[in-house]
Parts: C-alpha cells; sequence; structure tokens
C-alpha cells in the first residue's frame, strides 16, 4: 500500500482563498500567507502551520486537531468551535481571536498572546498556560478544571 503524498505549500501566497472544507490533514503549510482564507469545517488535522500568517482567517470549525501552529499569526482570527486538541501554538498571537467553544484540551500555549481573546466556553482542560499574556480577554464559562 502507498504511503499518501504530503501536501507541500509552504510559503505560497494563499491570503483570502476560499479553502472551505478543504481536507489538508497533514500538510506542510509553514510561513503560509493564508490572511483572510476560508478554512472553515476545513481538515487540517496534523498539519504543519509553523509560522504561517492566519490572521483575518475563518477557521470555524476546524479540525486542527494535533497541528503545528508554533509562531502563527492568528489575528482576529475566527475559530469558534475549533478543534485544537493536542495541538502546538507555542509563541503564537492570537491577539482579537474567537475562540468562543473552541476545544483546547492538553493544547501547547506557552507564551502565547491572548489579549483582547474570546475564549467564552473554551475546553482548556489540560492545556499548558505557563506564560501567557492574558489580557482584557473574555473566559466566562471556560473549562479548566475536570
Amino acid at each position: 500500500m502507498e504511503k499518501p503524498v504530503k501536501i507541500n505549500l509552504s510559503g505560497k501566497d494563499l491570503s483570502g482563498r476560499d479553502l472551505t472544507a478543504a481536507n489538508l490533514r497533514g500538510a506542510i503549510l509553514e510561513r503560509t500567507d493564508l490572511n483572510g482564507a476560508d478554512l472553515s469545517e476545513a481538515d487540517l488535522r496534523g498539519a504543519n502551520l509553523n509560522g504561517a500568517d492566519l490572521s483575518l482567517a475563518n477557521l470555524s470549525y476546524a479540525k486542527l486537531t494535533r497541528a503545528q501552529l508554533r509562531g502563527t499569526e492568528l489575528l482576529a482570527a475566527d475559530l469558534i468551535g475549533a478543534d485544537l486538541r493536542g495541538a502546538d501554538l507555542r509563541n503564537a498571537d492570537l491577539k482579537g481571536a474567537d475562540l468562543t467553544d473552541a476545544d483546547l484540551r492538553g493544547t501547547d500555549l506557552r507564551g502565547v498572546k491572548l489579549s483582547r481573546v474570546n475564549l467564552r466556553g473554551a475546553d482548556l482542560r489540560g492545556a499548558k498556560l505557563s506564560k501567557v499574556y492574558l489580557m482584557d480577554a473574555n473566559v466566562r464559562g471556560i473549562k479548566l478544571v475536570s
């Protein structure tokens, strides 16, 4: 049985693209410009998005389980209902992002900038939260403990 070929879009400009419900599972999108892209309901499980620009992107209900998002810019991104379980978001910038009802269980959030973030109803149980910059955030109804 042949191994599936990984999609490599590193460094490409995909800003503003409509990638709704795209299957990008395991894709390599390092340093890719996805500013303003529509990735709602996309399958990005295990994808490498390290250093990518996802500012203003629509990632609502996207599957980002175990995705690599280190140093990623997610400024004002829509992550409503996104599944980020086990994702690596170390040193990412989520300033102004909407993470309402997002699943962040077991996510690595060390060094993440969360100023003006909406975390209403988000599940952060088991998340690594050291050196997180949290200011003016909506934390109503978040889950931190089982």
